[in-house]
Parts: C-alpha cells; sequence; structure tokens
C-alpha cells in the first residue's frame, strides 16, 4: 500500500472510527462500507472533517447483488456506491452501503451534502428502484412517465415487457407486449476468485 493510501485509511479509521463497517485497500483503491443509519453523518463527515476533505461527489452508483457469485450472495440486495474526490487532498474514496430491505429499499438522499448527487440518485431510482428519503425531486430520468419497472435490475428482462410502435390507424404511438423472442447470445462467466493476479496457475 501505497503511503498515500495508508494516510487515507487511517485518517478514515481516526474521524469515522465505529461507524465504519468495513474498509478494503485494493488495487491503488480505497472502499468502505458503513450501515444505512450511518450514511448521511458519514457523508458530512467526509466532506467537512479537515483530515478529509471530500469536497466533490464524482458518482452514485445502483448495485444490485441478487445474482453476484452466481447466485451464492446471502447478504442484501441492493446497495449504492458513492465516489468522491478530495482536490485539496488529491485522494479518492469509494463508500458502499446496503439498503435494509430489499423489497423496498431506501436509503438517505446525500444531496444536502453534496448537490451533484442529484440526478445520480434519480438515475439510481429510476433503472434500479433504490429510493432515496429527503431527495427534493425524486422521479424518472432515463426511461418513460409510464414506464414499469427497474431496468437494472437483474431480475428485469432484457427485451424488457412491452414495446411501441407507431399505430397509423390510430395516429398515435402505442404499446404493445414484446414481441422478440428471448434468448442469450453471451454464455454468463464467472471467473474464480484470483483469475488474473500474478503467479496464479
Amino acid at each position: 500500500m501505497s503511503p498515500k493510501l495508508e494516510r487515507l485509511s487511517q485518517a478514515l479509521h481516526e474521524v469515522l472510527g465505529g461507524r465504519l463497517r468495513s474498509i478494503v485497500v485494493d488495487r491503488g483503491e480505497v472502499t468502505i462500507e458503513v450501515a444505512p443509519e450511518d450514511y448521511l453523518g458519514v457523508a458530512q463527515s467526509l466532506r467537512d472533517h479537515a483530515d478529509l476533505c471530500f469536497e466533490e461527489l464524482i458518482d452514485v452508483s445502483g448495485l444490485d447483488y441478487s445474482t453476484y457469485g452466481n447466485g451464492a450472495w446471502s447478504g442484501k440486495r441492493f446497495a449504492v456506491a458513492v465516489h468522491l474526490l478530495s482536490v485539496a487532498k488529491n485522494w479518492r474514496l469509494r463508500v458502499k452501503v446496503f439498503a435494509d430491505n430489499d423489497d423496498f429499499p431506501v436509503l438517505e438522499s446525500v444531496v444536502g451534502v453534496w448537490p451533484s448527487a442529484n440526478w445520480y440518485e434519480r438515475e439510481t431510482f429510476d433503472l434500479y428502484g433504490i429510493m432515496f428519503s429527503g431527495h427534493p425531486d425524486l422521479r424518472r430520468i432515463l426511461t418513460d412517465y409510464g414506464f414499469v419497472g427497474h431496468p437494472f435490475r437483474k431480475d428485469f428482462p432484457v427485451t424488457g415487457y412491452v414495446e411501441m410502435r407507431y399505430d397509423a390507424e390510430q395516429g398515435r404511438v402505442v404499446y404493445q407486449p414484446v414481441t422478440i423472442e428471448p434468448r442469450e447470445n453471451t454464455p454468463r462467466i464467472v471467473r474464480e476468485e484470483n483469475y488474473g493476479d500474478v503467479g496464479h496457475g
């Protein structure tokens, strides 16, 4: 581990303490996991504490673990990964938090901490169905207003449930059930844990 990553890891331990569920340093990246009830407070500490200074949110990504490890995953299904940048300290961080309820995943919004989270949280809601309590305008951003479901969930069919076409007789676009037969072009490959490591046979 580089001296810079050691300093960041130490600062995270000192500032966040018991709010850290885990900290992983791998391939030059630092990832921490926090509990959903600590998420908003941790976000504020990451931004405001002089030893961390993560003043910029780069991205919020949704995660669906339902088929992780070829279905062997036994933890919570939905999570978000927040990617942060400290310009002042010149380091980056990934924060992961799992939603408690798989049927209705809800997390606190961090728009009040980093306003740039606004559209990223809307995208995560739209594509994964993860709700963000306290978000100022949580509505779909990429799919149509009448769209049913969340297309990045692992159980959502690749072809979707409906298709649309222009109907000349009605003079408008109409929705109808999908007429494409489902098929899988590429087989799913799950690589072993150490795949690609130097010296791994």
